[in-house]
C-alpha cells in the first residue's frame, strides 16, 4: 500500500508539472499576476486546480467499480500512450506555445477592457482593496475570475484525463497528493514569474520530455499485471 502511494504521488508529480508548464491556465495565471493581486490570483488558481485534482481522482477510484479492474487497466495503458504520441505530435510541430498564449491574451484582454469601462474610479477601487481584509478579497470578482478560468480551462483538458486513468491504476490519495504538489509549483511559478517566465520556457523541450513521460508510464502499465 505505501508503495502504491508512492507511486502514485511520483507519477502524479512528475506528469503534473511537465503537463502544465505552458498550459492555457499556466498563461492565464501569469497574465492575470501581472494586472491584479499575486495572492488572490494565486489563491483563486491554486483552489480551482485543487478542486479539479480532488474530482478527477475520485472519478479514476470509482472507475474500477463501474467496469472491471482488469479493463481500467488496459485503458489507461491505452491513454497514456495515446498522450504520449499526442504530446510528441505537438512538440515536434512547435507552434502550440504561440497559439495559446494569444488565444489566452485574447480572451484577458476583452475580460479586462470590459472590467476597465465598469470602473468609475480606480484610485477609489485601489484604495477600498487596500482596506478590506485578505479573507474578504478571497470572495472578490478577481478570485472569482481566476477561479472559473483556471476550472474551466482544465476541464477535459489531457492532464485531467490523465489522472483520472492513474487514479483508476494507482492509489488514488497518492495521486491527489502529487497532482496538487505539481500545480501548486507551476502556478506558484506563473504567478511569481509572470509572462516573462512563461515567455522564457521551451514550449518544444517540455512537449517532448511531456510525451517521452507518456510513453515511459504506458510502457509501465503494459509491463504490470492488472
Amino acid at each position: 500500500m505505501g508503495f502504491s502511494l508512492i507511486e502514485g504521488f511520483t507519477k502524479s508529480l512528475a506528469m503534473t508539472v511537465l503537463s502544465e508548464i505552458g498550459d492555457k491556465t499556466f498563461f492565464a495565471a501569469a497574465i492575470l499576476a501581472m494586472r491584479h493581486p499575486r495572492k488572490i490570483v494565486l489563491a483563486g488558481c491554486l483552489s480551482a486546480l485543487t478542486v479539479m485534482t480532488i474530482l478527477s481522482a475520485t472519478l479514476g477510484w470509482a472507475a474500477p467499480n463501474l467496469i472491471s479492474r482488469k479493463w481500467a487497466h488496459h485503458v489507461t495503458t491505452v491513454l497514456f500512450f495515446g498522450f504520449g504520441f499526442w504530446t510528441l505530435w505537438e512538440g515536434i510541430k512547435g507552434d502550440g506555445e504561440a497559439e495559446e498564449l494569444k488565444e489566452v491574451e485574447e480572451k484577458l484582454n476583452a475580460d479586462f477592457k470590459t472590467d476597465k469601462r465598469g470602473v468609475k474610479s480606480k484610485d477609489d477601487d485601489d484604495l477600498k482593496k487596500q482596506q478590506r481584509s485578505f479573507l474578504l478579497q478571497l470572495f472578490s470578482p478577481i478570485f472569482l475570475k481566476a477561479f472559473s478560468i483556471t476550472f474551466f480551462g482544465e476541464w477535459g483538458d489531457k492532464s485531467q484525463i490523465a489522472t483520472i486513468a492513474m487514479a483508476s491504476d494507482e492509489d488514488p490519495f497518492g495521486v491527489v497528493l502529487g497532482g496538487i504538489l505539481g500545480q501548486a509549483l507551476c502556478t506558484t511559478a506563473a504567478v511569481i514569474g509572470g509572462k516573462s517566465l512563461a515567455s522564457q520556457i521551451s514550449e518544444k523541450m517540455v512537449a517532448l520530455s511531456s510525451g517521452v513521460l507518456f510513453l515511459v508510464f504506458g510502457l509501465m502499465s503494459l509491463l504490470a499485471d492488472p
